[in-house]
C-alpha cells in the first residue's frame, strides 16, 4: 500500500475541488488549477478531507496513487499560499533588476539578459543580488527558477553565477604552483 497515497488531503474552507470527467479542478484565492486524473485513480471528498484511492494493486496503479495525491496536494497549497523559489547571484558585476513582468540580469562586460515571465509567474528583486520567483503552480515555478539559473550556472573554481538560496557549490582547487 502506498504510504503517501493513503494520507488524506485537508482542504481549507477557501478552496473548492471538483472532479468532472476525469479532470480535477481546484479553485482558491490565488486562482484555478486543473489536472487530468489517470484512469483507475478516484478522488472522494467528505467534508474538508479529500482521499485518493486506486482500483487494485497492479504496478501501474500503485505508481500513480502517491503521485496523484501529491499533485493534488500541491495544487491545494498553490491556490492558497503559492510557491516560491529564491535565487542568489554571486560575483562582481552580476546583478538583477525587476522590469514589470520580466526580470533582467546584467553581467559584467556582457549584454544584459532579459527573462520574460510566463503566465502566473511573478518576479521580486528585493536586493540586486537576489531574485524570488513566485507562482501558484509548483512545476512552473521550479522550471522558471531552473531556467534563470541556467543563464549562468555557478562555476566550481570561484563560485560565481546564479544559484538557489542556500545551495552548496562544491569548490575545486585551482592549478598547483610548481
Amino acid at each position: 500500500m502506498s504510504r503517501i497515497g493513503t494520507n488524506p488531503i485537508t482542504v481549507p474552507a477557501s478552496v473548492s475541488i471538483t472532479v468532472d470527467a476525469g479532470v480535477a479542478t481546484v479553485k482558491g484565492p490565488n486562482g484555478t488549477m486543473s489536472r487530468v486524473i489517470p484512469d483507475g485513480i478516484t478522488l472522494e471528498q467528505s467534508g474538508d478531507v479529500l482521499t485518493v484511492s486506486r482500483v487494485n494493486d497492479e504496478t501501474q496503479y500503485r505508481s500513480l496513487h502517491g503521485l496523484t495525491r501529491t499533485l493534488i496536494a500541491n495544487m491545494v497549497v498553490g491556490v492558497t499560499d503559492g510557491w516560491s523559489k529564491e535565487l542568489e547571484i554571486i560575483g562582481v558585476g552580476y546583478r538583477a533588476a525587476n522590469g514589470g513582468p520580466a526580470c533582467s540580469t546584467s553581467r559584467w562586460l556582457l549584454a544584459p539578459v532579459k527573462f520574460n515571465a510566463p503566465d502566473g509567474i511573478t518576479f521580486e528583486v528585493p536586493v540586486p543580488t537576489r531574485v524570488i520567483v513566485k507562482g501558484a503552480d509548483k512545476e512552473v515555478v521550479g522550471q522558471v527558477a531552473a531556467s534563470i539559473r541556467k543563464i549562468r550556472k555557478p562555476e566550481p573554481y570561484k563560485g560565481k553565477g546564479v544559484r538557489y538560496l542556500g545551495e552548496r557549490v562544491v569548490r575545486k582547487a585551482g592549478k598547483a604552483a610548481k
